[in-house]
């Protein structure tokens, strides 16, 4: 008798190429739209993803806008509540690599986009929030993030949201980008840990 173990079943793309062009594309008007000084709005990736996303919004905000942003990027690494190592022993998960921090023009007096791919509990973005006080306090702090899949275990709720996903917490929300991935889509992956 053989037993048919189900094998995990293909990612299903929620957004292709073009999908996610258009959802910047968006995200870029309403940010151009909902601050009125654009001189003072700087846009701050968050590592990984977050960071060509902002690349691709400040090109965007300068296309329509004619004024170019103040870029920068922010490692949370340090700022994460689930890299600690208690009572002296091993990591409970691999740790993260570090990646760096860039912000080249002062905070204060900004209106501050953090940008990220996927929303999920909104721990990521309490330590982005977290690492960013560290250089400045900002006038403002807004997030853009290009998917919300929901499930939040921080009040934390996103300025400019590319696509809303309700998803099971067992499922996951791939982000892929052509800078990192060679590819532009975002997929639900079935299974698998939160």
């Amino acid at each position: 008798m053989s037993t048919h173990v189900p094998s995990a079943s293909a990612p299903k793309i929620l957004l292709d190429g073009e999908a996610v062009s258009r959802t910047l594309s968006r995200i870029a008007h309403e940010l151009i739209e909902r601050n009125d000084d654009l001189q003072h709005v700087a846009l701050v990736g968050i590592h990984t993803r977050g960071v060509p996303l902002a690349r691709r919004l400040r090109a965007l905000v300068l296309e329509r806008s004619g004024l170019e942003v103040d870029l920068g990027s922010v490692d949370i690494t340090f700022h994460r509540d689930d890299v600690l190592v208690r009572g002296g022993g091993a990591p409970l998960h691999p740790q993260p690599l570090v990646k760096g921090t860039a912000l080249d023009f002062p905070l204060e007096g900004k209106t501050v986009v953090l940008v990220d791919d996927v929303l999920f509990t909104g721990r990521t973005i309490r330590a982005a929030i977290d690492a960013l006080l560290e250089y400045g306090r900002p006038a403002r702090v807004q997030l853009a993030v290009l998917v919300d899949r929901g499930h939040r275990e921080l009040p934390i709720r996103p300025d400019y949201v590319g696509k809303n996903l309700p998803t099971a917490r067992t499922e996951r929300v791939h982000v892929e980008l052509l800078e990192i991935d060679k590819t532009d889509r975002v997929l639900l992956v079935e299974g698998g840990k939160p």
